[in-house]
Formats: structure tokens, C-alpha cells, sequence
């Protein structure tokens, strides 16, 4: 059977974090799900579902085994979502989880994150494994249900090491065993 690859998920790059005492990194929430929001402040779609979604996945799974992150990535109107604004924002919105406000380009409008990860627009939600591979990407709104069935999917996945000892299988007295 071929398992499917699934790309490594790109470093973050951002230039400064909200809601944490220390910068995070993909490498550091290894062996936790993933849940990346990228939003702007004044995306409609953001405050209304993208925001509040990912506020119920943190409050819902245990923090040891999903991490929930936004990443603020501005495409426009750059000199009204400034550092001080979004502090204002996530006080106001009461975002618990960290927040990273997405390096900007030099070379274009698109934060560098956000290039990196080939983002349509926000809100955009990502799945990043307890490996740290990249397995989903939505631009737009999810379905909570759905999203909650992914992210049970992802943590049931087991993270050890297939072991060296031979498996037996086969059937014998009324008994099939793997």
C-alpha cells in the first residue's frame, strides 16, 4: 500500500509574537496538532468565523496535544494594521491563544509566511501534523464539525516508531489475529 506524502510544513517567519512569553517555532509544537489561522484585523471573514472557530478548537482540545496559533499576515492596508493596533485587536476580540504578526516582503505586498505557504487571501486555516507536515489548507470559511473530525483524525495518528518485533497473523482456533 503507498502512503501519501505530505509536504513539510515551511518555517514560520514572523517578526513579532502576541500571547506568548517566547517566540514559537513548528519545531517546538512537535507532537502536537497544529492550528494555524492566518487573518487580518479588518477581514470580515476573520472576526466573523475564522477568529471565533479557532478560539473554540482552543478551548475544546487539550492544549498538550493541539496547538492553536494565529498569524496576523497584512496584504493591505499596511498603515492601519500596525503592532499597537493588533495588541488593541486581540485585547478587545479576547484572543487567547499566541498570535505572530507575519514578516513583511521585500519584494511584494504578500507577508512572507503567507508566500510561503502559497495563501490565497484570509482567513486561511492550516493542519499541520504532530510531525510537523503540512496536511490541509482552507482559504474561507470551515465547517466546525468537519474540522473538529480532522484535527481527531490527525491526533489519533501515533507518532512511535514502528517496532522491530516480528507480527504474527493468521487464524487459528475460531481466533484471526494481525
Amino acid at each position: 500500500m503507498n502512503k501519501i506524502r505530505h509536504p513539510r510544513a515551511p518555517a514560520l517567519t514572523v517578526e513579532r509574537w502576541f500571547n506568548t512569553p517566547q517566540p514559537i517555532t513548528l519545531e517546538s509544537l512537535r507532537g502536537k496538532v497544529v492550528v494555524m489561522e492566518s487573518f487580518q484585523m479588518l477581514c470580515p471573514g476573520c472576526v466573523s468565523h475564522g477568529l471565533p472557530q479557532v478560539s473554540r478548537v482552543y478551548a475544546t482540545f487539550p492544549q498538550d496535544k493541539v496547538a492553536v496559533i494565529g498569524l496576523h499576515t497584512v496584504f493591505e492596508h499596511h498603515d492601519v494594521m500596525t503592532a499597537q493596533a493588533l495588541k488593541t485587536f486581540l485585547s478587545e476580540y479576547r484572543i487567547p491563544f499566541p498570535v505572530g504578526v507575519d514578516m513583511p516582503s521585500a519584494e511584494s505586498d504578500i507577508p512572507q509566511t503567507m508566500q510561503a505557504y502559497a495563501m490565497r487571501g484570509t482567513p486561511t486555516l492550516t493542519l499541520i501534523d504532530q510531525q510537523g507536515y503540512l496536511r490541509q489548507q482552507y482559504f474561507g470559511q470551515v465547517d466546525d464539525l468537519a474540522l473538529g473530525a480532522e484535527i481527531g483524525a490527525l491526533l489519533s495518528e501515533s507518532l512511535s516508531v514502528p517496532s522491530e518485533e516480528p507480527v504474527t497473523s493468521g487464524c487459528s482456533d475460531g481466533q484471526c489475529a494481525l
